[in-house]
C-alpha cells in the first residue's frame, strides 16, 4: 500500500514491560503511551519522547476519603423481588437476590420520603401508614395486605462497589486488591474534595499530555445478582437508573415543581431501559442529569486546561449524562472524544459527534484475559488474531464512509507476547487506518443523493446507537440496520416524532426507516397514536416519499389496525383476533429489484403478518408468511421487511429497498461493488476507488464507475484494494 504516515495510534504501556512497550509502539506506529485500568506507566515509558494519555475517574478517585464519608456515596432505586401473602402480614427483605458487596439499603433518610410499596397484582400504591422499615432486621413489613396478592418495596440503595472496578475486578481475579466505591458529585463537599484531588493529580502528573475521563459522573445501570447464574439482573448502557439519590430528587423537585417518585425510575421492574419509549417526565429527569453533569464537568475539563493538559472524555462506562448528541456536549469544552468499538455503528457514533476536535476510537478485543460474555481472549483457547479481523472488518466498512482521527488499545499489553499473528496483524490495521484517514483528507466520499431519515422516539439524542453495544442484544432490529447502513453509500439523520411534528420533513429526505417491536423506544410506542404524526407520513408518502417498516413498525393497540400505517405499508398483523375475517390470497413474486442478488431474504418472521389487497406485492415469505413486501401510497412506495439482522447479504438487501423506496433504482450501477461480499468507497477529492472485502475468504468484484470503465479485483481475505 506504499509509505503511510506513522502516527495517530494509541498504545496501552504496562510498568516492567518497557522493553515490550517500546518495541511494539515503534512496530505500530504510536505517538501516544496510555495507561489502562490496573496498569502504570513507568518513567522509562512516560520520558520516552511519546504523548502520554493518563486515565482517571473522578468519582473513584480518592477512596479514602469516600470510605470516610460514606453518606455521599452514588445511591439508585431498586425494586425487590415480590412476595406473595400468605396472610394479612407480609415481611420484605429488600435486598434478597442482589449483591450484597455492590448494593446496602439506605436506612439514614427516611424511607417514607422515597420509598414505596406496591400490590403488583393490583399495580396499586399501599398507603404509607400500612407499611414500615425495621431498620434492626432490615426489613419491610405490610400490614392489611390481600391474600396471595404480590408485594414489593421500591427502596433506595447505596452502591458500595463501583461498577467498572468490579467487574474489573472479578474479571482480572484482583484478589484482595481494594474495593472502589462511586461517590455523589451533588454534594458540595464531594465537588470540593474532587476538584482538590485532580488539582493535585494534574500537579503531580507533568508528563500527561492528555486527561482521559473515564467517564464522568455516573456509570450505566448494572445491577448484579447474588446467583452466579443470573450474575446481571439488568443492564442497560443508555440508562439514567444510576442517578436517583436524595440530594437529586429534592433538587429536581424545588426545580421543577413536582416529584420524581421512586416508581418514575422502577417502572414496575422494567427500570429505564432504553429501549422502551421514554416518558416525558423521564427525558424531564435526563436533562436535569445533564444540566449538572455539564456544568460541574466543566468546571473539572477547566482545571486540565489550566495546567496545559488537553481533556478527552472516554464514551463508555460512567458517561450517563455527557450525551455526545445532546445540544450540550459542546459546553463541556472536551478536546476529544474515545469510544469503544466492536461494531460499524459504534464508529460511526464516534464519527459524527460534534464539539469536539479529536475522535478516537478504542478497538477491540480489549487485552484482557477473556471478553465481556466470559469467552477466552488473550488466553489459552483464544484467537486473538481472528476476533480484531472479525471487529476490524465491521469497523472499516464505516470508516470509509465517515473518518475517525486516531485509533487505539487498552487493557494489558503482556498478554500479546505469547500471540505474534496477532501483533503483526495490528501492524496491519493501523497501516490500513492512516490510509484511509489521508483519503478523507482530500474530501467526502460519493454518497448517493437524499437522505435516508431513522425515526424513533429518541431521535438525535441516540444517534448511531441502540443502548450499547451489538453484541448485547443482538435481537434489536434497529442495531442491525444501522450497522448495515454504517458502511452504505447514504446520507442518514437521526429525527424523532416530535420532531417531525414540528419541523416537518425536509425536501432532501428521500426514505423514512421505523423500525422495531410495538412500544419500543425504536418503533415508537405511543407516538403512534398521534393522529398529527400519522398524517406527517402519510403526506410524504402521498408526495412522493419512501416509507420502510420492519417488523412492528407503527404498531398501536389503538384503532381497528394494528399498523397504524397499514394503508401505506399493505400489510397489517393479526394478534389472532381476526381468525374469522377472510386474508388476501397472496401469490409470491420471485424476481424483484430488492431481492436480485440475495436468493430470497433471510429474515425473521413476524407472525400474524397478513396482505391487505392486491396492490401490496409479496418479493419473500418464511413458512408462509411474507418476509419481505412492496406497495403503492399515492406516488410514494413503501417496503415492509419482517425483521432484520445484520449479514452482508442483509445488508445488500437493504440497500436495495432504500433505492427502490426512493424510487433511484439506477443508483445501484456507480460505485458500488458487484459482489456483496465487498464493497467501496470512492474519494473525488483525491481520485482513489477504495475496495475491501469483508470475508475470511478470497473474493472478486467488479465496480463500475461515472464515467463507465469497470474495475475488477480480486481479494484476498479481508483484504483492501486502492484503485
Amino acid at each position: 500500500m506504499g509509505e503511510v504516515l506513522r502516527d495517530s495510534f494509541t498504545l496501552p504501556g504496562e510498568s516492567g514491560y518497557e522493553d515490550l512497550t517500546l518495541k511494539l509502539a515503534k512496530k505500530w506506529g504510536a505517538d501516544v503511551i496510555r495507561d489502562s485500568d490496573g496498569t502504570q506507566l513507568s518513567e522509562e515509558i512516560t520520558n520516552s519522547g511519546y504523548g502520554i494519555y493518563s486515565t482517571i475517574c473522578l468519582i473513584r478517585s480518592d477512596n479514602a476519603w469516600a470510605k470516610q464519608n460514606m453518606d455521599k456515596l452514588q445511591q439508585n432505586f431498586l425494586m425487590s423481588y415480590p412476595v406473595v401473602a400468605e396472610s394479612e402480614t407480609v415481611v420484605i427483605q429488600p435486598l434478597k437476590g442482589y449483591f450484597k458487596e455492590q448494593f446496602m439499603v439506605n436506612a439514614t433518610d427516611d424511607p417514607k420520603e422515597f420509598w414505596q410499596v406496591f400490590d403488583r397484582t393490583t399495580e396499586e400504591e399501599v398507603p404509607v401508614s400500612n407499611w414500615d422499615y425495621n431498620k434492626e432486621t432490615g426489613e419491610v413489613v405490610v400490614k392489611n395486605a390481600k391474600k396471595w396478592h404480590k408485594y414489593t418495596v421500591n427502596f433506595l440503595a447505596v452502591r458500595l462497589w463501583e461498577e467498572i472496578s468490579m467487574y474489573n475486578h472479578i474479571t482480572n481475579d484482583w484478589g484482595d486488591k481494594e474495593h472502589l466505591m462511586a461517590v455523589e458529585p451533588r454534594y458540595p463537599e464531594t465537588q470540593e474534595n474532587i476538584l482538590k484531588w485532580l488539582e493535585e493529580w494534574c500537579i503531580s502528573h507533568p508528563a500527561t499530555t492528555v486527561v482521559r475521563f473515564t467517564s464522568m459522573f455516573y456509570n450505566f445501570a448494572w445491577f448484579w445478582g447474588d446467583d452466579i447464574d443470573c450474575r446481571s439482573i439488568y443492564s442497560d448502557w443508555g440508562s439514567y437508573d444510576f442517578t436517583a439519590n436524595p440530594v437529586a430528587l429534592r433538587a429536581f423537585e424545588k426545580e421543577k415543581g413536582y416529584k420524581m417518585t421512586s416508581e418514575d425510575f422502577v417502572n414496575k421492574g422494567f427500570y429505564n431501559q432504553t429501549h422502551n419509549a421514554p416518558s416525558k417526565k423521564y427525558q424531564e429527569w435526563m436533562d436535569f442529569v445533564n444540566c449538572f453533569v455539564v456544568e460541574f464537568g466543566k468546571k473539572c475539563i477547566d482545571l486540565v486546561h489550566k495546567y496545559g493538559k488537553k481533556a478527552y472524555v472516554f464514551y463508555d462506562d460512567s458517561w450517563i449524562g455527557v450525551e455526545p448528541y445532546g445540544k450540550r456536549f459542546p459546553e463541556f469544552g472536551f478536546d476529544g472524544l474515545i469510544k469503544c468499538v466492536f461494531s460499524g455503528f459504534e464508529a460511526r457514533l464516534c464519527a459524527g459527534a460534534q464539539g469536539i476536535d479529536t475522535r478516537e476510537l478504542r478497538l477491540h478485543p480489549y487485552l484482557f484475559p477473556t471478553g465481556l460474555s466470559g469467552e477466552p481472549t488473550f488466553a489459552p483457547g483464544g484467537n486473538p488474531k481472528l476476533d480484531a479481523q472479525k471487529f476490524w472488518q465491521n469497523v472499516r466498512r464505516a470508516l470509509l464512509r465517515k473518518p475517525v482521527d486516531r485509533i487505539g488499545l487498552g487493557g494489558y499489553l503482556h498478554l500479546v507476547e505469547p500471540f505474534p499473528d496477532f501483533c503483526d496483524y495490528m501492524e496491519k490495521v493501523t497501516d490500513e487506518f492512516r490510509l484511509l484517514k489521508s483519503f478523507h483528507q482530500a474530501g467526502e466520499p460519493y454518497v448517493i443523493p437524499g437522505k435516508v431519515m431513522i425515526l424513533t422516539a429518541w431521535g438525535s439524542l441516540r444517534s448511531w446507537t441502540c443502548s450499547g453495544h451489538l453484541h448485547e442484544h443482538p435481537e434489536v432490529d434497529l442495531i442491525n440496520i444501522i450497522e448495515s447502513l454504517s458502511g452504505l453509500p447514504f446520507e442518514v439523520v437521526f429525527k424523532s416524532f416530535d420532531d417531525i411534528v414540528s419541523e416537518g420533513i425536509g425536501a432532501d429526505v428521500k426514505v423514512i426507516i421505523n423500525a422495531g417491536v410495538i412500544n419500543s423506544a425504536w418503533s415508537g410506542g405511543d407516538n403512534w397514536k398521534r393522529a398529527e404524526v400519522v398524517e406527517k407520513l402519510t403526506e410524504f408518502v402521498a408526495n412522493g416519499g419512501g416509507f420502510i417498516g420492519v417488523n412492528e413498525s407503527s404498531a398501536a393497540e389503538y384503532s381497528s389496525q394494528y399498523f397504524q400505517l397499514a394503508h401505506i405499508l399493505g400489510v397489517d398483523k393479526d394478534l389472532g383476533t381476526k381468525k374469522c375475517l377472510g386474508k388476501y390470497a397472496y401469490k409470491l413474486q420471485k424476481d424483484s429489484f430488492i431481492t436480485a442478488e440475495t436468493k430470497g431474504a433471510d429474515l425473521p418472521i413476524c407472525d400474524g403478518i397478513y396482505v391487505l389487497g392486491k396492490d401490496t406485492t409479496v418479493l419473500a415469505e418464511k413458512n408462509g408468511t411474507p418476509t419481505v413486501t412492496v406497495s403503492g401510497f399515492g406516488k410514494g412506495r413503501s417496503v415492509y421487511l419482517s425483521g432484520y439482522r445484520f449479514n452482508l447479504e442483509n445488508t445488500r438487501l437493504l440497500m436495495r429497498a432504500i433505492l427502490y423506496a426512493g424510487q433511484q433504482e439506477d443508483a445501484i450501477k456507480t460505485y458500488i461493488c458487484s459482489n456483496p461480499m465487498t464493497e467501496c468507497a470512492y474519494y473525488p477529492g483525491s481520485g482513489k476507488l477504495v475496495i475491501i472485502n469483508n470475508t475470511g475468504t478470497e473474493q472478486t468484484t467488479t465496480v463500475q464507475m461515472e464515467n463507465g470503465k469497470e474495475v475488477t479485483v480480486t481479494l484476498l481475505p479481508f483484504d483492501i484494494e486502492i484503485q
